[in-house]
């Protein structure tokens, strides 16, 4: 006589749980491989060798990473492997009188002559990197990330000319990034001297 072996107990919670690990691994994976937004075109005949180097941070979407940062800049290395970059993002806090630091890794998400890249500076989760806008001489870029409400204008000196200026804008105007979002180093700079204004009215004593 055959017998037949009691079939495993299916609960709620082993659904619950196979449920969850799915979604982790389709978060997982959406974090490794973010996605150009839609209407956002990077370059083409992209050197990565030319744009490698320091730049500085011009004007920017703000956002809590980068939020009361001035003189912003950013250092993109060759790493040893040769198919990614180092990344070295700076910024000095004056409130707090100091220099921020973090430090990633950027990748190509497909072909390296076409300005795709994917950074990240917290492990296996990465966000896009688009560049969109591209000097011939890569003197400036202009760099969507894994949205249009992360946006940077790059420049290899601290400062635009006018007319450079008022193109990149313009570009930016075209893919539907928020112009009165865009915040300029000059306007960051100009922030914490205000706040601490603020501050020693608010100290003054009275008379």
């Amino acid at each position: 006589m055959r017998t037949r072996s009691p079939r495993p107990l299916v609960t709620p919670w082993h659904l619950a749980a196979g449920i969850a690990v799915l979604v982790a691994v389709l978060a997982l994976s959406a974090c490794t491989t973010p996605r150009t937004p839609e209407g956002i075109q990077p370059v083409t005949g992209f050197d990565v060798d030319r744009y490698a180097g320091h730049w500085h941070e011009v004007a920017r979407i703000d956002h809590h990473f980068e939020r009361g940062l001035i003189r912003a800049s950013a250092t993109y290395t060759r790493n040893p492997d040769g198919q990614s970059l180092k990344v070295v993002n700076r910024g000095y806090d004056p409130v707090r009188r100091q220099w921020k630091e973090a430090e990633g890794t950027a990748r190509f998400v497909g072909d390296p002559a076409r300005a795709a890249l994917k950074v990240s500076f917290f492990g296996p989760f990465y966000g896009g990197y688009n560049v969109v806008a591209l000097d011939e001489n890569y003197q400036w870029a202009l760099v969507v990330g894994s949205s249009t409400d992360y946006v940077w204008i790059l420049s290899r000196t601290p400062a635009l000319p006018a007319h450079v200026r008022e193109h990149l804008l313009e570009r930016a105007r075209e893919l539907g990034i928020d112009m009165n979002r865009i915040v300029w180093e000059q306007e960051q700079a100009l922030q914490p001297s205000r706040t601490s204004r603020a501050a020693q009215v608010r100290r003054a004593p009275m008379t």
